[in-house]
């Protein structure tokens, strides 16, 4: 089953309404729960932006996989619009863009509105596993940074992440210093990838290399890797779905 419904994050957007896609397994008591940022591009071909999504739903139901997931549309305005766009929200630090200037990173504001009204709110109307073990996160890109965040910063919350693609190049001097600042639980998981294709991209491949040797260095258990072929874009993401899955259920 997939529940939609509509919420306002006033700290981002004011009274402006996105959608909030809630999957739940037909059967079973309580399940671990995982938040997805671009929550629009993870079910259903025909709501995600380019005409691709994840395909999270069918590989849910078609390998029976006892989890929750709990997607939130992004902020889908330009980075010139008043409150700022995705960029904005999906960034912990400022940083500037050669299109659109100076960003001002609102990542504290999206993560707060996560933790302290999206998941309480998840925990008192689903059949959620509330406890920080069950609770995991995940996204590409710039949501894949957002998840590194999440597990930085707000580990109290999230124990499992997936960062697929994640966005390390934007202010790599900022994340490194975030993961070395960073104090995780001895039982934090976290998968990671990038794909072939993308890795060439300026200095991605030294970024994400400075950044797994971090995580290693801080004891996170660390599945990375660099995907054959993969590309920057949901269809290449949907194909890494096996590998995260089975990483976020590590000893669970």
């Amino acid at each position: 089953m997939i529940d939609i419904f509509e919420t306002d994050i006033p700290q981002l957007t004011g009274k402006e309404k996105r959608k909030v896609y809630v999957y739940v397994p037909d059967e079973g008591n309580r399940f671990p729960v995982l938040y997805m940022f671009d929550g629009h591009n993870i079910f259903f071909d025909e709501e995600a932006t380019y005409g691709k999504s994840w395909g999270l739903y069918d590989y849910l139901l078609y390998n029976d996989i006892p989890l929750m997931v709990v997607g939130v549309e992004c902020n889908h305005h330009s980075e010139k619009y008043r409150y700022g766009g995705r960029l904005s929200e999906y960034s912990p630090f400022d940083f500037s863009d050669p299109e659109f200037g100076k960003i001002k990173g609102r990542g504290k504001k999206t993560m707060d509105w996560f933790t302290k009204e999206l998941k309480p709110y998840i925990d008192d109307n689903y059949p959620s596993r509330p406890e920080r073990r069950y609770t995991f996160i995940s996204g590409s890109s710039m949501g894949g940074l957002m998840t590194l965040y999440a597990l930085c910063e707000y580990n109290d919350v999230f124990s499992r992440g997936a960062a697929l693609s994640p966005s390390l190049s934007f202010s790599p001097d900022k994340v490194m210093k975030m993961i070395e600042n960073s104090r995780f639980r001895k039982n934090t998981v976290l998968y990671m990838d990038y794909g072939e294709n993308e890795i060439k991209w300026g200095s991605a491949r030294e970024d994400f290399a400075k950044a797994t040797e971090l995580l290693l260095k801080k004891k996170v258990l660390l599945n990375s890797r660099i995907v054959p072929g993969g590309n920057h874009n949901e269809e290449s993401w949907e194909k890494q779905l096996p590998f995260l899955m089975e990483t976020l259920f590590y000893r669970l």
